[in-house]
């Protein structure tokens, strides 16, 4: 009798096992990195259009290096010194021209189309960048980015036309 219930239970496992799913293997994953510029230049007040800092420039070659391991196939920035200023380390690093948009004028569904299959660096600013994502994941998630905050991170990953989003912020200590 227990040599009849150790196979019945043996075999109702195995039902249970050849009853799962295969996983489904993604047929698009596209992966998009969101920065904001690094530490800007603040001597110059009715400067619209200041580069970074020192600290801003090593802030810049941290990003290069904290995703040094990932294969980037695009890089874009806004029209401003300190965004492309803060893409051109990650530019130079992986050999890519960096292409400018504008946040205001971006057709995400074309942008989406554009990127599919690709790992994308994004550079922008305490408002366009949250702006952006939120468009990218159809979700009014995230809020401006304080003016003193450059450490944020935002990665967004769309598999099969559904985005999973999320904000990592990481420190420098990289010098005045």
């Amino acid at each position: 009798m227990k040599v009849f219930k150790s196979i019945l239970i043996f075999v109702f496992i195995l039902g249970l096992l050849g009853c799962e799913e295969e996983p489904k293997i993604a047929d698009t994953v596209s992966t998009f990195y969101f920065i904001r510029h690094a530490e800007k230049d603040r001597s110059d007040s009715e400067n619209i259009d200041p580069e970074l800092t020192q600290k801003g420039l090593g802030r810049a070659m941290h990003w290069a290096e904290i995703l040094d391991e990932v294969p980037i196939d695009a890089i874009y920035s806004t029209d401003y010194e300190r965004t492309q200023m803060t893409a051109a380390p990650m530019a130079v690093k992986k050999n890519l021209t960096v292409q400018i948009y504008d946040p205001r004028l971006i057709d995400i569904e074309q942008f989406k189309a554009e990127n599919l299959n690709k790992k994308v660096f994004i550079v922008g600013h305490s408002n366009s960048t949250p702006e952006f994502v939120n468009k990218m994941i159809g979700q009014d998630k995230y809020g401006l980015i304080d003016d003193h905050q450059n450490g944020s991170l935002f990665i967004v990953e769309i598999i099969n036309g559904i985005a999973t989003d999320m904000r990592l912020n990481f420190n420098c200590n990289c010098p005045d």
